[in-house]
């Protein structure tokens, strides 16, 4: 069941944008939303949001949205059950893998209401939201054309894992009051966002959890990043490319690098960009974003329809030095046959 509940376009016309709710198998409400190129441009290919850990989708993965839209791409993201505006607890994961079916669900019945089935399905998940796309792959080993990874949640960083004894507590009371905000951890935001200006636009959307992590929550992170070290990096297969910044203190830059030498992928790319943090695409500066989405873009538009144009150019650009190579090559012999035959006669 799904409800719409607004829709919109960009005063330059640049992009559309769309929210509706759906209902899940529980019969939950999760809040949905699309940026969509302009009607009569060619989509080039979808792309599906998977956000991190107590944020959302709608605001604070809105440029990612934005940007992919004005370059030629459906982008379509899903609040998880306790995240921004969908329903359950705030900032509560009973289950990890509840939400990744519940994510797959909504994103594979787009693909199905859409008029060309066809188009390559790309997976964009940010920090927790890696270990989502990770999983979803797995779920469907040859559903998605690619993945783009940006610092995503493969273990938890030495600086921001929970010290050994709240883990053992941790495995104890979970099921006792597996909603207890009560784990310690360093300001998240502090550590994942450069700008202050993104810090305070965190701080002040409501539909951001903000609260300690509750205890349940809390164990199924801890349990999915072993589980994904453990035994799930060494059977990816997938195209992907991984973005990390260099000074990442929230998600380990070195776990990445892990994933990229552990994948069975052939056609796998890691970008690490020295002196970066860890919310790449909307944390940094002006100047930092715009040189990770160039690169994401141009990603992508390697592996979608129709090819970019400079992708185009760049084949048909090969394409005559291979002809001109060729009748150089001809033109060589032919004198070489004629000198051959002068000297034959002298």
């Amino acid at each position: 069941m799904t409800s719409k509940s607004g829709s919109g376009a960009a005063e330059d016309g640049s992009y559309e944008y769309e929210e509706e709710s759906v209902q899940n198998a529980r019969g939950m409400k999760l809040f949905t939303c699309r940026w969509l190129p302009p009607k009569g441009q060619i989509v080039k290919a979808h792309v599906f949001l998977c956000h991190g850990y107590a944020v959302e989708c709608s605001v604070t993965m809105r440029g990612t949205g934005v940007r992919l839209a004005q370059a030629g791409y459906a982008v379509y993201g899903v609040d998880f059950e306790g995240h921004g505006r969908s329903e359950g607890l705030q900032g509560y994961v009973p289950s990890f893998d509840v939400l990744v079916a519940d994510t797959d669900a909504f994103f594979a019945a787009v693909v199905a209401s859409t008029a060309n089935t066809d188009l390559p399905r790309f997976l964009l998940g940010e920090s927790m939201g890696g270990a989502v796309a990770l999983l979803l792959h797995r779920m469907r080993p040859s559903y998605w054309t690619g993945a783009v990874l940006v610092a995503p949640m493969c273990k938890i960083a030495d600086e921001m894992r929970p010290h050994p004894v709240v883990v053992s507590v941790l495995k104890l009371m979970t099921n006792i009051i597996p909603t207890w905000k009560i784990v310690p951890t360093t300001d998240v935001i502090d550590a994942a966002y450069r700008m202050q200006e993104k810090r305070d636009e965190i701080r002040n959307n409501p539909h951001c959890y903000q609260g300690k992590p509750r205890l349940k929550t809390a164990y199924e992170l801890l349990r999915v990043s072993l589980n994904l070290e453990n035994n799930v990096l060494p059977k990816v297969s997938l195209p992907f490319l991984i973005v990390h910044g260099g000074d990442d203190k929230v998600t380990d830059p070195s776990v990445s690098d892990l994933l990229f030498r552990s994948a069975v992928s052939q056609d796998k790319k890691l970008n690490l960009y020295p002196g970066m943090w860890h919310a790449l695409t909307s944390g940094e500066s002006p100047e930092n974003i715009h040189i990770v989405f160039q690169d994401i873009i141009a990603w992508l538009d390697q592996r979608s329809f129709p090819k970019s144009s400079s992708s185009a150019a760049a084949l048909d650009l090969s394409s005559e030095m291979e002809q001109k190579a060729k009748h150089d090559e001809q033109n060589f012999d032919k004198q070489n046959s004629t000198k051959a035959n002068d000297d034959e006669q002298l």
